[in-house]
């Protein structure tokens, strides 16, 4: 039986993917549109852990979900080789199998596959909800999109009710949510949390930093950088993280000690980045290429005067002209990592590591 969507609406839950739109209006325009139904357990996102999380400890709840929707053909999208699409096929639900490709798990992406086509983003679209066409020009039937975190929830509320609901988080954003922490922690993994409290209370849930923490992204690749002194100051909710260009998006928090250098680690995930491109327009196939290449350039010490002002230029130039928003947020966390390793790139560019010198290695 199909969920009464003014629980849903009183609940008010919203999308755990990192869109944050609300998702009874969401189901009720599926609704209305005869929408079918994907539930997204991709964890597309750099460090992302908590669909599959969920897939593995509260399948049913999932399940019970999707049905709630009241929406029809309920598809689950996984990546390919991994315990998630292991476990979605041994239940026996509809399994669209989804390339492991940052871009490949972005909805409109999804809904591109679904249809028999490349697993790209699709351009120039009406909302998906509205069908429209993939990139190599088929029509698509109208489809929702959620993720496997927002499923569960939806099935939470009918049981537990909206008031159980919106006794976690705070009233602009409620309910409880899972969070991923990794890399300089002292018990990396998923966990339980809400929005709202002190950034450094999500962070102990994990046991706390290791010593010599320098920074933490939050967002993965869709977020930003923020320097560890930060930490005292944020508290985890859009509002004070939009303060410093992130929000708790897809739930997503890695840290980042001196074990390493952090510069070769911003280096790192921009080659990765510039790889992913769908290959359909220019600021990504060549602005992401060319801006890993600026800062591989400044990680190497072998910057142009003038180098790192050349690369914002060079930023500047992809946000909002994509076919999707992957370059706009390469461009945010680009910037921020500009920002917040300052130092690091300064040392780089007078030819050392202050990493590897604090070890005695040059």
């Amino acid at each position: 039986m199909a969920m009464n969507l003014r629980t849903l609406e009183a609940a008010g839950l919203t999308g755990r993917s990192g869109s944050a739109f609300g998702t009874a209006r969401k189901v009720d325009a599926a609704r209305q549109n005869g929408a079918e139904l994907i539930v997204n357990a991709c964890d597309g996102e750099i460090g992302a852990l908590k669909d599959a999380y969920v897939i593995r400890h509260h399948l049913a709840w999932v399940r019970h979900g999707a049905a709630l929707t009241g929406l029809r053909n309920v598809t689950y999208a996984a990546h390919t080789g991994t315990e998630t699409e292991e476990r979605l096929r041994a239940a026996g639900v509809p399994v669209l199998p989804v390339p492991a490709r940052y871009v490949a798990s972005e909805a409109s992406a999804l809904v591109s596959l679904h249809h028999g086509s490349l697993a790209r983003p699709m351009t120039k679209r009406r909302r998906l909800i509205e069908g429209g066409r993939t990139p190599d020009g088929k029509r698509t039937r109208p489809v929702l999109v959620l993720n496997a975190e927002t499923v569960l929830r939806i099935a939470q509320i009918e049981v537990f009710g909206p008031a159980w609901f919106r006794s976690f988080g705070i009233p602009a954003e409620p309910g409880p949510r899972l969070v991923t922490i990794s890399g300089a922690i002292q018990a990396p993994g998923v966990y339980e949390t809400e929005t709202g409290p002190p950034l450094s209370r999500i962070v102990s849930l994990a046991g706390g930093p290791l010593p010599g923490v320098l920074a933490l992204n939050i967002g993965g690749l869709s977020g930003t950088w923020i320097n560890a002194s930060r930490i005292g100051s944020l508290h985890y909710s859009a509002a004070s993280l939009a303060t410093v260009g992130t929000a708790p998006g897809p739930g997503v928090i890695h840290l980042i000690d001196s074990s390493g250098c952090p510069v070769a680690a911003v280096k790192d995930m921009l080659d990765y980045a510039a790889r992913e491109s769908a290959g359909q327009c220019g600021p990504c196939m060549f602005g992401l290429a060319a801006a890993a290449g600026d800062f591989a350039e400044l990680a190497s010490g072998a910057g142009r005067p003038g180098a790192a002002t050349a690369l914002r230029q060079r930023l500047g130039l992809l946000t909002g002209r994509g076919a999707c928003h992957f370059p706009d947020r390469i461009a945010a966390f680009t910037r921020s990592a500009l920002e917040v390793f300052t130092d690091h790139l300064s040392a780089h560019a007078a030819g050392y590591c202050p990493v590897y010198e604090s070890r005695g290695r040059k």
